[in-house]
């Protein structure tokens, strides 16, 4: 039975080349072929770092006619190497159909971690990070991009954004309309390049920056998750509350649990109050 060959998951640099890992550049070494999203643009990497393994192109437009190339060789026992052109394969990246196809395949898959554009951004953005989502681009425009910011617009979490100059201010103005003009963003430019730049302020601010300074070069966004205010309620208010849930089957120990949720107070606060109701009829 032939021995399967491995998919390597190979991160690259988002810029700065001295990201490079030395690990991926053992496997770049080693593998039998290198899957590359621009094979020109890898083959600058490449070179850089001395690595004369060869390529074959694998990216959007001919992704359904490589996949069963490439599944055939790892079927034969050749280990493949995929990269993007920046950052983790499949991040916002065709490298995800390959992954899964080989999944499928029972063929092994390695991650070799490296840069990332969303989660360099995120770290150095000072918003909350204990709990972040990534949205890659936005859909292009009409419906789906309205229904998507519709979404985001009550989302309590960090949010990453990816966008290229061209469309910012287009972007800035839609998430003004969206999630609102004052909500913070922080906006990563040229990450870990020699002009790598944070800009920090509102979405408002960020559109009147932009409207003296012309965008230019790719974008990470990171906008501040929506304000939840705590609700306020008197005592009275609250053993209403309670007694409603208490109404509606709840235990007491659950339904001080979820009005602790509502509420922001402390549990077993709200359970001494739910004790000190009747039995509900």
């Amino acid at each position: 039975m032939t021995h399967l060959g491995t998919l390597y998951i190979v991160g690259t640099p988002i810029g700065n080349l001295e990201d490079m890992t030395f690990r991926a550049i053992r496997i770049l070494q080693s593998v039998g072929a290198i899957a590359a999203e621009d094979t020109r643009h890898t083959g600058k990497l490449l070179q850089h770092f001395q690595i004369t393994t060869p390529q074959i192109s694998y990216h959007e437009h001919n992704q359904q006619q490589r996949i069963p190339e490439l599944l055939q060789r790892l079927r034969m026992g050749e280990d493949i190497a995929v990269v993007t052109d920046a950052g983790m394969p499949a991040i916002a990246d065709p490298g995800y159909e390959l992954i899964k196809a080989s999944i499928a395949e029972n063929i092994p898959i390695v991650p070799i971690p490296g840069a990332n554009a969303a989660i360099t951004a995120v770290c150095a953005a000072g918003l909350p990070t204990d709990r972040f989502i990534f949205e890659g681009f936005l859909p292009a425009k009409g419906k789906p991009r309205q229904e998507r910011l519709a979404v985001l617009a009550t989302e309590t979490r960090t949010m990453i954004l990816y966008e290229s100059p061209h469309r910012l201010k287009q972007t800035l103005s839609d998430l003004a309309e969206g999630l609102g003009s004052d909500r913070a963003i922080v906006l990563g430019r040229e990450l870990t390049k020699m002009h790598e730049e944070f800009w920090r302020g509102t979405v408002a601010e960020a559109i009147a920056h932009y409207s003296k300074v012309e965008p230019q070069g790719e974008f990470t966004l990171t906008i501040a998750g929506m304000s939840v205010a705590p609700l306020v309620l008197s005592e009275e208010a609250l053993k209403t509350e309670l007694e409603e849930l208490l109404k509606q089957g709840l235990s007491r120990s659950q339904a001080s649990r979820q009005l602790a949720q509502l509420t922001h107070l402390p549990k077993r606060q709200l359970y001494q109050l739910a004790l000190s109701l009747p039995d509900p009829d």
